[in-house]
């Protein structure tokens, strides 16, 4: 399944982020004292969810043969006080009519990442 190795080193905040043969940099904007040097931790979030959002979509609707020439989805995650959400909105592009543009919704409310949030599951730390 997937994994990721986050490293940390003497720039404040500047994280390299290694999965698979894939590299990214993860960072914090400079009001939180970091220099922006890549996605903060939380946009990392939303766009895992929007990645796995308009691939199951994309797949669904290539398996239905239906009509899609696009999906993006705009995700936000939102806290106020103590409550926070994810706000998403699709947007399909494509000769779907109404009923199969809320049949891809509904797929959205089950994607992979959709369903992880959606639970809360344990997180095991140990110490190497």
């Amino acid at each position: 399944m997937a994994r990721a190795t986050a490293s940390i080193g003497t720039i404040d905040y500047a994280t390299s982020i290694a999965t698979g043969h894939h590299k990214l940099m993860a960072d914090e904007g400079p009001e939180l004292g970091g220099k922006d040097a890549g996605p903060a931790p939380y946009d990392l979030l939303v766009s895992s969810l929007g990645a796995c959002t308009v691939i199951t979509l994309k797949m669904y609707a290539a398996r239905k043969q239906w009509p899609v020439d696009s999906v993006r989805a705009e995700i936000h995650f939102v806290r106020e006080g103590e409550s926070q959400r994810i706000d998403r909105t699709l947007h399909i592009e494509g000769k779907l009519d109404d009923e199969q543009k809320k049949r891809m919704a509904d797929i959205a409310e089950r994607t992979p990442v959709t369903l992880t949030l959606k639970k809360s599951m344990p997180i095991t730390t140990t110490l190497g």
